[in-house]
């Protein structure tokens, strides 16, 4: 029951991050969420694995990809965030900090390589007492 209770408070903790940079169309705000990180557009891309033109084109801004690696991105660092001591912090963790469990990648390059749901299932078990 305990673990219930804990993995809730982690789903809630993970939501408000996302749905802080969210607009009222439901669509992460890029130009939000790249002030919010102190990153251009183009940075911006380029750490969720994106084509520049991705996050210019509004066109393109909208798609499900574009969107959903945001989120994705945005999931993994809402995760970290508590622990690693702020959003930034938890932005530098995301691409700076190799994972032992996944030979050494960092979760920006694990992302890029389409695996962000292994990523938010290791954090997951790490917050709920597992071991890497």
């Amino acid at each position: 029951m305990m673990m219930m209770a804990e993995a809730m408070k982690i789903q809630v903790q993970n939501e408000s991050l996302v749905l802080s940079y969210m607009d009222r169309a439901g669509r992460i705000a890029i130009n939000q969420l790249a002030d919010g990180f102190g990153m251009s557009k183009t940075q911006l891309a380029q750490t969720a694995g994106l084509a520049r033109e991705s996050l210019y084109r509004v066109d393109r801004s909208h798609a499900p990809r574009t969107q959903g690696r945001l989120r994705e991105m945005l999931e993994i660092i809402s995760r970290v965030t508590e622990w690693a001591g702020g959003k930034e912090q938890a932005m530098a963790w995301y691409r700076a900090q190799p994972l032992p469990a996944f030979g050494g990648r960092t979760a920006e390059a694990l992302v890029k390589e389409g695996k962000a749901a292994a990523v938010r299932d290791y954090l997951d078990h790490m917050a709920l007492g597992g071991f890497a």
